[in-house]
Formats: structure tokens, C-alpha cells, sequence
């Protein structure tokens, strides 16, 4: 293996459920990281696997081992064919995060299904996989992990800020990378579109034709979250818990997505130091919400940079495969000062076949 030159491919599943994204990737070291996407794809979810993974959080210990297992092989069946697809004979490794069913740090647990050695087996190539559980057993969030990618892949930017399930940042303050969740974004925005048979708001349309609910506007600003400081990480049991009981008070859906973006347009905003000589790198599908988008702009100076639409889907696959390769090289993939762990740290597990 030339050592500064590695063909991998990174999978992710995020939790606001679109599909699981696929990347073959190139890196190249010379100084500094480089890297190349050379194909890409989201494999959407059938609506059967959508359902059991949104309901998984319920499921008891028995019913998770077993969907831990079909989603490995789910996740072997869908990577093989992307392999396939692709002309792919030469991957040093496959990097995967798994799909997140339950996120505790708070109670040292979090697990991210689809880290079995059987998806060695399946693929037949070493597998790179499990990067959460280790950070979390050092006294760490688990999250983000991302932002080891963003120091050394985009550190052009004076923040990182991906839009998915949940939204979260990374920056460098006093010296330091510090990165954490904002507030849930299409885990909430989602939903709420479902509610009138839309699998989600297009470009906000809808959103941008509702009227502010200002009580609910206030109730969801004084969420005890967001005043705490980092490192801080969001799981869906914290939306069920606490933002889903606050929207059942209302009827209205375009209302309530109109409310609840200008909510985390506020939210994101509040993170940026306003400054009209720094730049903000915006990822994840929330960055296709037009209306979002403007309604971010609109509350900072910050430069809000959208990039090409491959880095837009695909930079946590491109982010966890390079995840992979620094595990690969014995090299710390894990920021203690993001996650709050004792320390950085290599994390993650290698299967061979």
C-alpha cells in the first residue's frame, strides 16, 4: 500500500433517513490531504427499512440484535452492488459509520448498528467501521466526529456547518477545534411535511408560505440546550422528548415548519461571529432549503458558501471514509477538545475478510 495514496470507499446514514450515501474516494498526502470524489450515490431507504429504523429507538435488546444484523447485510448488499456498479476492484478499505438507533453519552452509550465483522465477509475487503463507541468509553460525546475532516480537508473555512437531521459546526476558538450539534433540523422539518403527505419541504416552499407562531417561536428558544455550553450532541430521543410535544399544541403544518426554520435559522446564526471577512461551508441536504438559507443570511454577515453539489451530499461519507484511513495510518481521528473524551485517539475497528 503506498502509504500516502488510499482508494476507499465512505458510507453514511444519517438520522433524518434519506438513504444511506456511498463514496469512493482518493486521498493523497503530500504535506497536506487532497482528496477526489470519484463516484457517489444515495440509495434510498425502502419504506419498509425506513419505518424499522424510525421506530428502532423502542426496540428491546433482542429486537436490536437482530435488526443490527439484516442491516449489515443490508448495508453489505447495497455497498457490493455500489462496488459493482462502479468498476471498483481496488478499495484498500470500506468506511463505515453504521446507522445511529440510540445516542446516550450522557449514560456512556450510543449504538450505531451495521459495525459487524460479517460486512468484511460480505464485501470481501477489510472493513473500517464503529467510530463512535470508543470516544464515548473516554468520557467523550461520541459527536461530532466529523470535524478531524474539516481541520485538515477544509481548513480554509472559518467554520464547517452541516445541515442534516440536526445541524452541527465546527470551528477553531482560542486555538482549538471545537465542534457541536446547533438544534435538529429535517429530523423536526421532516416530519412535520410528512404530516401532508410531502417526504419533505422543497426548497421550503411550504414553509415559506406559513405565518410565525410567535408563543411557539419563544417556547422552543428557551429549550435548556442551548444554553449549554460545548461539547453538546443531539439524538432523536432528545426531539421526541422535547420538541415533538411542543408541536402537537398546533395544527397548522405550514405554520409550524415556518416557526420551527426560522427557529433554526436563528439558532445556526447565534453560532457565527457575524463577520463579513470570515466564511461558513454549508453541507447536508438542508442546504437545498432555499428558504433556510435566506433566512440565515438574513440574521448574519458571515460569507454563507454553498459548494458543489458532491460536497453538499456527500461530505460526512467523504469525511468518515478519511476516518477510515487515519485509522488505517494509527493516526488520531477523534478531537478530545470537540468531543469532550480524556483525550484525542485513533477510534474505530478493523475487520478483515
Amino acid at each position: 500500500m503506498n502509504k500516502n495514496n488510499y482508494n476507499v470507499v465512505g458510507v453514511m446514514s444519517g438520522t433524518s433517513l434519506d438513504g444511506i450515501d456511498v463514496a469512493h474516494v482518493n486521498f493523497t498526502f503530500s504535506e497536506i490531504w487532497s482528496y477526489k470524489i470519484i463516484a457517489a450515490e444515495t440509495i434510498p431507504y425502502s419504506p419498509e427499512w425506513e419505518k424499522k429504523l424510525s421506530e428502532a429507538v423502542g426496540y428491546n435488546e433482542e429486537q436490536l440484535r437482530q435488526l443490527d444484523t439484516d442491516y449489515t447485510k443490508l448495508l453489505g448488499n447495497v455497498i457490493s452492488e455500489f462496488l459493482s456498479k462502479n468498476d471498483i476492484f481496488d478499495t484498500h478499505a470500506v468506511c463505515s459509520h453504521g446507522h445511529t438507533i440510540k445516542h446516550e453519552p450522557e449514560n456512556a452509550y450510543t449504538l450505531q448498528i451495521g459495525n459487524q465483522p460479517e460486512l468484511a465477509k460480505i464485501l470481501n475487503c477489510k472493513v473500517v467501521c464503529d467510530f463512535r463507541v470508543q470516544d464515548v468509553q473516554l468520557g467523550g460525546q461520541g459527536a461530532p466526529l466529523v470535524p478531524i475532516g474539516d481541520e485538515l480537508l477544509f481548513g480554509e473555512y472559518d467554520y464547517c456547518l452541516n445541515i442534516g437531521g440536526f445541524a452541527n459546526i465546527s470551528t477553531i476558538n482560542g486555538g482549538r477545534r471545537l465542534a457541536y450539534d446547533i438544534c435538529a433540523v429535517n429530523t423536526v422539518l421532516n416530519v412535520l411535511s410528512q404530516q401532508i403527505n410531502l417526504p419533505f419541504d422543497k426548497n421550503g416552499e411550504v414553509a415559506a408560505s406559513g405565518e410565525v407562531l410567535p408563543k411557539l417561536l419563544e417556547e422552543l428558544e428557551k429549550m435548556p440546550f442551548y444554553g449549554l455550553r460545548p461539547p453538546k450532541s443531539l439524538g432523536i430521543e432528545w426531539v421526541q422528548k422535547h420538541i415533538f410535544p411542543l408541536l402537537k399544541k398546533y395544527d397548522a403544518i405550514p405554520d409550524l415548519l415556518r416557526t420551527y426554520t426560522e427557529h433554526a435559522a436563528e439558532m445556526i446564526a447565534n453560532e457565527f461571529r457575524d463577520s463579513s471577512e470570515e466564511k461558513v461551508l454549508v453541507t447536508g441536504g438542508g442546504a437545498f432549503n432555499k428558504f433556510l438559507i435566506q433566512e440565515i443570511k438574513k440574521r448574519t454577515k458571515t460569507q454563507v458558501v454553498i459548494p458543489a453539489p458532491e460536497v453538499v451530499n456527500f461530505k460526512e461519507a467523504l469525511i468518515f471514509a478519511f476516518l477510515g484511513v487515519l485509522k488505517l495510518r494509527g493516526e488520531n481521528n477523534v478531537l478530545g477538545s470537540v468531543t469532550g473524551a480524556s483525550k484525542d485517539h485513533s477510534s474505530g475497528k478493523i475487520f478483515n475478510p
